[in-house]
């Protein structure tokens, strides 16, 4: 009685996480179309050469993107152990404390990547043959990192109280209005580069208002008035302390692609767009194991603030499950589709073929991967941020350390084979705390 007892709460906890988990991963998806939007319709419309342009720029957004992202993660867990603990009274002065202060600073940087946006091609070797295009495709896409910053503090807030809808709502309309833009100012107004980053601007905008006044709507919860109190300097340094370590992993890692774009870039034009392209396909397909590992995060918080430490481990053991089925699934999905894929934006013959070798590479390793996200999402849940942050940086360092040593060995498919490799460390890492926290619960 007791094992059958143990096994239907396993598959309530299980159920549960997917219930939470799925709109995560469904808006992932969604929020990711800008970017396929933009290169599905560009690659078509203008050509390989305006394909490429948009993919070179693809780590010098990522590094202002994975900023706020991996800031209002650590977030997220706050907002779910003051919820979970039943403090709720702090979730409004967290909201209005680092809207402001996120939205001031991401303002400020977005500013200086604008005026520095030629001299940073230039660092990244961008090619000449797609310098021109690169250059007005970021200094537009830049204007809107501001809206993200306010969109995913919002974001975090809503996962944080348990409704994971929400950002799946936003960004279902962020995407709808971003492709139809894309249509609109590439395939008829013939705007080039410059029409499809006006496009994802004028969208995330449309995002962020979106999410702004559902929050109001539905959750009093989140209501804030601006002037009374909006920045509490002691929320202030909890959030930082929650936020910076894996804010500074994601702007590390941000900064190790961009030299990793650098090290691409000296393969040649079609090797970028190749290889560019085939991450545009795996952002989206890893997207299940990163969300699935956010959903663990949340409800790890959750259970944690309310000093449920059983439950803690119950959604641990749970959740790695569910990953290691889905990361099969979408391994077996992957490798003999991904080649297609990357035909469907435009890309010519040789890319195609040199994307299909890369994704047969990396998509072997996506179990290892999702594992390591599994057990990342409890640490992060349990509030250990800083450690899971160092290993993130640990598993770069060696990853850029592969890709210089290896490639006379694997040549551009080193780029594949280092990342796989950084995987298999991170998990050993994650494993080893896990397995010493638990212990001393």
């Amino acid at each position: 009685m007791t094992r059958s007892k143990g096994q239907e709460r396993f598959r309530d906890t299980a159920a549960q996480l997917i219930r939470f988990s799925l709109p995560l991963i469904l808006s992932g998806v969604l929020q990711q179309l800008y970017n396929w939007a933009d290169a599905f319709i560009v690659g078509n419309v203008e050509g390989e050469l305006a394909l490429a342009a948009v993919g070179s720029t693809t780590t010098t957004i990522n590094f202002y993107v994975m900023a706020i992202t991996g800031f209002t993660l650590g977030l997220s867990i706050l907002f779910a152990q003051r919820f979970g603990s039943g403090q709720t009274q702090d979730i409004p002065k967290i909201l209005s404390s680092f809207c402001l202060l996120l939205g001031i600073v991401f303002l400020a940087l977005a500013g200086a990547g604008i005026l520095l946006t030629n001299p940073l091609l230039r660092l990244l070797r961008t090619t000449e043959d797609t310098f021109a295009l690169a250059a007005d495709y970021l200094r537009i896409v830049l204007m809107g990192i501001p809206f993200l910053a306010v969109y995913n503090v919002y974001s975090a807030a809503l996962r944080g109280i348990g409704d994971s809808k929400a950002p799946f709502y936003a960004v279902l309309v962020s995407s709808i209005t971003n492709v139809a833009l894309d249509i609109l100012f590439v395939a008829l107004f013939r705007w080039n580069v410059a029409g499809a980053a006006l496009a994802t601007v004028v969208s995330q905008a449309a995002m962020t208002l979106f999410l702004i006044l559902y929050s109001v709507r539905k959750h009093p919860l989140l209501r804030f008035y601006p002037g009374r109190a909006t920045i509490s300097w002691s929320i202030l340094r909890q959030g930082v302390h929650f936020g910076l370590p894996p804010m500074i992993q994601s702007s590390v890692s941000s900064l190790g692609s961009l030299i990793l774009q650098n090290f691409m870039n000296g393969f040649g034009t079609q090797t970028v767009a190749a290889i560019t392209t085939a991450y545009r396909i795996d952002t989206i397909v890893l997207l299940p194991i990163i969300n699935l590992g956010s959903g663990i995060s949340t409800l790890v918080a959750q259970s944690y603030g309310a000093g449920n430490h059983c439950r803690t481990r119950s959604i641990c053991k749970a959740g790695t499950a569910v990953m290691a089925v889905i990361s099969l699934l979408l391994t077996l999905l992957v490798i003999p589709t991904g080649g297609h894929l990357i035909a469907l934006f435009g890309a010519g013959a040789e890319a195609v073929h040199i994307g299909s070798d890369f994704f047969i590479r990396i998509a072997s390793f996506y179990v290892i991967y999702g594992l390591a996200m599994s057990v990342r999402g409890y640490l992060e849940g349990i509030g250990d941020v800083t450690y899971s942050s160092a290993a993130g940086i640990l598993a770069l360092l060696l990853r850029i350390f592969l890709s210089y040593s290896l490639v006379s060995i694997f040549a551009n498919m080193v780029i594949a084979y280092a990342e796989a490799f950084s995987w298999i460390l991170l998990l050993a890492l994650y494993v080893i705390r896990a397995v010493w926290k638990t212990r001393n619960m």
